[in-house]
């Protein structure tokens, strides 16, 4: 027989929204409808509300947006759950490495600098995400990868052009290329993801080609093989994590000898 759901969620298997008591399921959602801000818009609000499953659906916020736009917010109760087993994440498959530790490991098993290019591709001019990767002030307390002093980063800015970026990884023989993509607007994250990632297969032999990796707030970080490229990085990613990644993506396994020689 199936526990109840309150007994389940005590247990943290299955739970539910939480607003102003356990498991009430309330919810707050936001939206912007096109029609201008009157009563009838309102009540459009918290009929698509209802239809979405909230109820009751309290209609807590409305704005006009110009002339022939409202923006809505709508508090109500929904009565899903959420099976947090079946819940199916990325999750990180390498050690987090100190910045001494991944110049250690750069220097004894690849024996040359590790060469990374980055860049804002197509129309996208937000350079706050490459930036936070790349530049030594770094992020979230953390230096940026020009920090590493076994990495040589090259910062390409915003609105590179998808061609420009294969040439320059090209001249500078890049092991990885970093690209963050903050314009999402019609998914153009994914369209110049999908165009970048073909230039590349184009560009270069088989397996030959820099490891490709992107990032930015509204990726899905499982959508890496459709995306064609090796990792995807969501928001809060820190410099440290990118450069553990690096180490674990690029460079050989650690020999036993060396293994015996760091012990």
């Amino acid at each position: 027989m199936t526990a109840p759901a309150h007994k389940a969620a005590q247990g943290k298997t299955v739970v539910r929204p939480y607003g102003d008591t356990t498991g009430d399921g309330m919810v707050q959602v936001s939206f912007t409808l096109p029609v201008p801000h009157d009563k009838r818009a309102e009540g459009a609000a918290v009929q698509l509300a209802r239809s979405m499953g909230l109820d009751p659906a309290l209609l807590v916020h409305a704005k006009a947006m110009g002339p022939d736009f409202t923006f809505f917010v709508v508090y109500g109760s929904v009565r899903h759950l959420v099976d947090l087993s079946s819940v199916q994440v990325v999750e990180r498959e390498y050690p987090l490495l100190s910045a001494k530790e991944v110049n250690a490991a750069i220097r004894s098993r690849l024996r040359r600098k590790l060469v990374v290019v980055g860049a804002c591709i197509g129309t996208d001019a937000h350079t706050v995400g490459i930036d936070a990767i790349l530049n030594i002030k770094g992020f979230a307390g953390e230096k940026g990868l020009e920090y590493y002093r076994e990495l040589t980063v090259v910062n390409l800015g915003a609105q590179v052009l998808v061609p420009e970026l294969v040439e320059r990884a090209r001249a500078e023989r890049a092991d990885a290329v970093l690209v963050s993509q903050v314009v999402t607007q019609r998914d153009a994250h994914l369209h110049n993801t999908t165009a970048m990632s073909a230039a590349f297969r184009e560009a270069y032999p088989a397996g030959r080609r820099p490891l490709l990796v992107v990032g930015g707030p509204r990726f899905d970080e499982g959508a890496t093989a459709a995306l064609g490229v090796d990792r995807i990085f969501g928001k809060g990613t820190t410099p440290g994590e990118v450069a553990s990644y690096l180490v674990h993506a690029l460079l050989p396994p650690t020999s036993r000898a060396d293994q015996r020689k760091s012990a």
